[in-house]
């Protein structure tokens, strides 16, 4: 029953759309890896969707490669300056190869559900200078294989400021208290994104991205550097397409990502 979400989400996401215009521009989470501090026009909603997510993680011993696929995240207008989310991943796979052995490991299951709000301080549409507040918390119903095994919690501090027309800048701050990697408790983490976005044509755009997370697990502190490149294709109003990849720049961060996405508003 729970592999059939992805397929619903799909459907969803074909469905015509409304021909009541939209007041605010189409501002998806996806993709990036920052969060924005608009939030969703009053009455409603935004449904995202990760086609396919692949991540590459490997040393001289080991080898993991990482798929999810319906990345679901549903945004919905409370009011002008206030959105509800939904999140959950309805499916994750992971195989794991010993370089030196030869030995091949398959899991896969489902993800956790996350729900947040985001309350929005200054310019809701996301233009000139925006910033948020969002609260979220994760509920551990996934699986082992990309499940965290445990809940956790966090504060992500949303701020961007146009430059331009065509040129803006965000800054993304976090504060979490994430799961320990034995699955039971939680410790500090924190970090921020800082990302530079252009449009290049009235229906495409990207962004260039920076992430620095550190993580004080009690098994053993690491801080992540990322980099990330992403392209968005807005055909309609209210539809956008997405393709993006990410690098490890340092030895703790995971090698290389490449994932798409859909987001359509209702």
């Amino acid at each position: 029953m729970k592999r059939l979400l992805p397929a619903l989400g799909m459907a969803l996401l074909a469905t015509p759309g409304i021909a009541q215009a939209q007041d605010r521009p189409l501002c998806p989470d996806r993709p990036g890896l920052g969060t924005p501090a608009c939030t969703v026009d009053a009455g409603h909603a935004v449904v995202e969707l990760g086609g396919i997510d692949w991540t590459l993680e490997q040393d001289f011993s080991e080898r993991s490669d990482s798929w999810t696929a319906g990345d679901l995240l549903v945004r919905y207008g409370v009011n002008d300056n206030l959105e509800v989310q939904l999140g959950w991943t309805a499916f994750g796979a992971v195989r794991t190869r010993d370089k030196i052995g030869g030995g091949v490991n398959h899991s896969a299951g489902t993800g956790d559900v996350t729900v947040a709000l985001r309350r929005n301080l200054s310019q809701p549409d996301g233009s000139g200078f925006s910033v948020a507040v969002m609260p979220y918390a994760t509920l551990p119903v996934g699986g082992e294989t990309i499940g965290a095994g445990d809940w956790g919690a966090g504060l992500i501090v949303p701020l961007s400021y146009s430059l331009s027309d065509s040129i803006g800048i965000a800054l993304t701050p976090e504060v979490d208290a994430a799961v320990d990697s034995d699955r039971r408790g939680r410790h500090l983490a924190y970090g921020t994104v800082i990302g530079l976005s252009a449009t290049l044509s009235d229906a495409v755009s990207s962004a260039l991205e920076f992430q620095a997370l550190r993580d004080e697990d009690p098994s053993g502190h690491a801080t992540q550097a990322l980099a990330s490149l992403s392209f968005t294709w807005q055909p309609q109003d209210d539809l956008q397409l997405d393709i993006g990849a990410v690098a490890g720049l340092n030895a703790a961060s995971p090698d290389a990502e490449l994932y798409l996405g859909i987001a359509r508003r209702f």
